[in-house]
């Protein structure tokens, strides 16, 4: 199918009302997601030439967009994609948040721009959150505790190494005083993590929420 022949497809299939009303939101979608351009062009596959990565990738949104929902959870939407590409499809994701749409989506690696556009950050390793408040907080945060993000880096690839056990290094075992396995220490600076975390000015307290709160894209 087209671009246009799957957003009219989910319309048809998640829409109430008349031929006109779904066409209707159909062409909103196109016109909100940028996707004129190729919205005649097959989506294509592996064996058929089609629409860009970041077009298909737009596509995907548009059809969970059809039903105008509040609140959407994606899963790597940059996935596949190149960095300027990648931030396209986030600056489009940003602007759909700035209507009053609740944005979370898991996302390995942002570039400093994509970054730089998240308003809430969550990290978690281990199924423990070392950290969940405002992205911007979070290079103090953890300058703080010990972990300075060097100068002119991508904060989410410190993040990421800091939080990764393949950086675990040789001292940070003998520092332990006895032989322990590459594991242990790793569950044990995760767990020193979330104590901090746990402990800080910055926690969020589930049970404080303000249900009124302003939506935001995490």
């Amino acid at each position: 199918m087209t671009v246009r022949e799957c957003l009219e497809f989910a319309a048809k299939l998640k829409l109430p009302g008349t031929i006109e009303q779904k066409m209707g939101r159909v062409e909103s979608i196109v016109n909100e997601l940028r996707l004129t351009k190729c919205q005649n062009t097959k989506i294509g596959g592996p064996l058929v030439k089609g629409v860009s990565g970041g077009e298909r990738k737009r596509t995907s949104i548009g059809v969970e967009l059809i039903t105008d929902p509040n609140l959407i959870f994606l899963d790597e939407p940059t996935t596949g994609l190149d960095s300027f590409t990648a931030t396209s499809v986030m600056e489009t994701l940003k602007e759909l948040s700035k209507q009053g749409r609740t944005i979370i989506q898991t996302i390995h690696q942002p570039n400093s721009d994509i970054f730089e556009m998240f308003d809430r950050l969550m990290l978690l390793a281990k199924g423990k959150v070392i950290y969940f408040n405002e992205a911007r907080l979070a290079v103090d945060y953890f300058s703080g505790i010990g972990f300075k993000c060097p100068e002119l880096s991508n904060p989410s690839d410190y993040f990421m190494s800091i939080m990764s056990i393949e950086t675990i290094e040789q001292d940070e075992i003998d520092a332990v005083g006895y032989h322990v396995s590459v594991q242990t220490v790793y569950a044990n600076k995760i767990a020193k993590f979330n104590e901090n975390y746990m402990n800080s000015a910055l926690k969020n307290d589930e049970d404080k929420a303000d249900p009124k709160a302003v939506p935001i894209s995490q």
